[in-house]
């Protein structure tokens, strides 16, 4: 049982270092190990030799892959999304350049005059 506080403890404080500005792809592998090492603990304690560490950490490994596909397939389609054209500014309203070096849209900030990905992330 003390195996599981700690596991689940790790796994929090590491949820809590993905409230940053990251994509979904590294919210849904957080999700994904937190709520696969919860489910591993549970049936690893209830199944087979009672090893609940073990199942966690099956649990959360799976579920961090699981989590990380999931949340890479919404960053592309909401990178999709804006190529599309369903995202035609940047968040204070300046249009959308495509890069065809990159094969990106950007915006030039109109308050700083420095360069962002449709994103958000710095272009330089």
């Amino acid at each position: 049982m003390k195996l599981v506080v700690i596991t689940t403890s790790i796994a929090a404080i590491a949820a809590l270092g993905a409230c940053t500005q990251t994509g979904n792809t590294e919210r849904g592998a957080v999700a994904g190990a937190l709520l696969g090492g919860a489910a591993g603990a549970i049936i690893g304690n209830n199944t087979g030799s009672g090893d609940a560490g073990q199942g966690a950490a099956i649990g959360a490994a799976v579920g961090a892959v699981g989590g990380g596909v999931a949340g890479s397939q919404q960053d592309r389609t909401q990178e999709a999304g804006r190529a599309s054209g369903q995202y035609a500014t940047g968040p204070n309203g300046e249009a959308l350049v495509y890069d065809r070096q990159y094969e990106r849209y950007y915006y030039v900030d109109r308050r700083s005059g420095r360069t962002y990905w449709a994103n958000g992330e710095f272009r330089g």
